[in-house]
């Protein structure tokens, strides 16, 4: 408003209200006929509505009944304005958002660079404002949580039943090696393959947790079986490595062959599962030969520790 508009009467609510009234329409009347009700909406012409000019010589009605051009009582400027305001628990909200290049960065990497970039200065500049990241970051985070929280829960549950079948605390942990064993491979065939990890990978691996450990255990009871039946303890890993490794490889290579077609797709929807499918297949690659050839040496170790009640070093 120009100084000496409030001699008049008028402040920035009533021209705010009258300009509304003007642009956008106010009910005048209401008729009825017949069985209908109609209103009468009062506004501006469009083609008049549109021009610069016609907002300079709006009228500004005053309480007297006389009227004012805006012009004269309010300072015209050109500016951008947001479209509309939003609010979220009761505080004002701007949303930026925008599109991620996959070739260069996926939005995972976006959203970290920007809170260890951007974020840790914004207090400093503009104490009033308060960030936060929203939409699929927010979702990722709470999924993440969510998936973490799950996936302890079942590598406890692996522990305990393992305990239970061995009933050794020790030898559950040589099996659930695998589990490592095929972070391995998920990392390495996002890598080949050119994918970045995002939550279908991270999926996919714990998705393994369940499906790595069977070879380990069949691996392991058929240790136990050879030390038990009075084999010397390094013969009996490489039997029972030698004997398994066949079984092993094929239940690895049959289960590849199954989810073999979703990794060649190139529709869209494929491409939202291959991650996943990508952790799976060199999930268990690299965990079937990790565990042919690891498993055994931790075993071996375990018995030097005397951790095995019933590995023997002698026949």
């Amino acid at each position: 408003m120009l100084p000496g508009a409030e001699a008049y009467g008028i402040d920035g609510q009533m021209v705010a209200t009258q300009l509304r009234a003007a642009y956008f329409g106010q009910t005048a009347d209401e008729i009825q006929v017949g069985p209908e009700n109609l209103q009468i909406n009062v506004l501006l012409d469009k083609r008049d509505a549109a021009k610069m000019s016609t907002l300079e010589r709006f009228p500004v009605m005053l309480a007297s009944g006389q009227s004012l051009p805006l012009a004269s009582v309010a300072r015209l400027s050109f500016q951008r304005g947001y479209v509309r305001i939003q609010r979220v628990d009761g505080l004002r909200t701007v949303t930026v958002t925008g599109n991620v290049d996959n070739r260069y960065a996926n939005a995972a990497e976006v959203v970290a660079q920007l809170k260890a970039e951007l974020a840790p200065g914004l207090p400093e500049q503009f104490p009033s404002v308060r960030l936060d990241f929203e939409g699929q970051a927010k979702e990722t985070a709470d999924t993440g949580k969510s998936m973490g929280q799950g996936f302890l829960m079942g590598l406890f549950g692996i522990f305990a039943i393992l305990s239970l079948q061995f009933r050794s605390y020790s030898e559950p942990l040589v099996v659930m090696l695998a589990i490592p064993f095929a972070l391995i491979g998920v990392i390495w065939g996002h890598m080949l393959l050119g994918f970045s990890l995002s939550m279908p990978s991270i999926m996919g691996f714990v998705s393994l947790a369940g499906i790595v450990v069977n070879n380990s255990i069949l691996l392991l009871q058929y240790i136990r079986e050879h030390v038990g039946a009075g084999t010397e303890l390094q013969a009996a890993l490489v039997q029972a490595a030698g004997e398994r490794f066949r079984a092993v490889a094929i239940t690895s290579l049959t289960t590849a062959a199954g989810m073999l077609p979703l990794l060649l797709e190139t529709s869209l929807q494929a491409q939202v599962v291959q991650p996943l499918v990508i952790s799976i297949v060199f999930g268990l690659f690299s965990s079937t030969v990790l565990v042919v050839l690891v498993l055994p040496c931790a075993y071996a170790i375990l018995n030097d520790l005397g951790w095995v009640k019933t590995a023997t070093t002698a026949p």
